[in-house]
């Protein structure tokens, strides 16, 4: 018999729902394949009832959620916040992380972040669709972006999908930005700055944000998807 003992069996959750307009399903199932082949154990929920399990959660090194918008109960967020402070990882994409439980105001301390909007094209050229609000845009990396895991390697690129505008504190360490250009059409009279890639510490935890990954088209992307799971395993204990 071998002295050695067996490699740990890490444990990932992915915790998915809300606005079906994120498609957290068809997000989620493309990171389920990646997910099972770095932890042994990938569990999904379409609720946040999970979280409530406080049991569970202590043995889970990562969680990945993607619920944009929708509620969270009083228990459910204290066991989610309690876990990423004993240690366990927190990451998402997109609303699926960044516009997720508004009335939460402790869930927004904690993730650092929340969407405000994402300005659209001319109103002349709206159609009523998601597209209204695709428009061109550049993500900058910062200089901590270059030697750090999830991003170094990587450079400037562009995108066009929602450009997300949000509203942040400077606990944040923001590996990458972007800016809001001011169009004849819009309120704001000069340029916005907003990170678009960022982690945060919160107790023993780590947390990994990123705004991009509207669709899974985007998510497709092979940058966006490096980004993302890099940030993933990051975040994981």
């Amino acid at each position: 018999m071998s002295d050695t003992q067996p490699p740990l069996r890490r444990k990932a959750l992915v915790v998915r729902g809300g606005w079906d307009g994120h498609q957290p399903v068809e997000a989620t199932d493309l990171f389920v394949p990646f997910l099972e082949a770095n932890f042994g154990e990938v569990r999904v929920e379409d609720s946040t009832a999970v979280y409530a399990d406080t049991d569970y959660l202590q043995g889970v090194d990562l969680i990945v959620q993607t619920v944009t918008m929708s509620t969270i109960e009083k228990e459910e967020f204290e066991g989610l916040q309690q876990a990423v402070i004993s240690g366990t990882g927190f990451g998402g994409w997109h609303g699926g992380i960044a516009d997720s439980f508004r009335n939460t105001s402790d869930y927004l301390h904690m993730v650092g972040g929340q969407f405000a909007t994402h300005p659209g094209n001319d109103p002349k050229d709206r159609l009523g669709e998601q597209s209204d609000n695709y428009v061109p845009y550049t993500v900058n990396m910062t200089a901590a972006a270059a030697t750090h895991p999830i991003t170094e390697g990587l450079t400037d690129f562009d995108l066009t999908t929602e450009q997300y505008w949000v509203l942040h504190d400077d606990y944040n360490d923001v590996l990458a930005t972007t800016t809001q250009k001011v169009r004849p059409w819009d309120p704001f009279h000069r340029e916005v700055t907003s990170p678009a890639i960022w982690t945060r510490l919160w107790g023993e935890g780590r947390i990994f944000v990123t705004t991009l990954g509207h669709h899974v088209d985007i998510l497709e992307i092979p940058t966006v998807r490096t980004i993302i799971e890099r940030g993933l395993l990051w975040a994981a204990r």
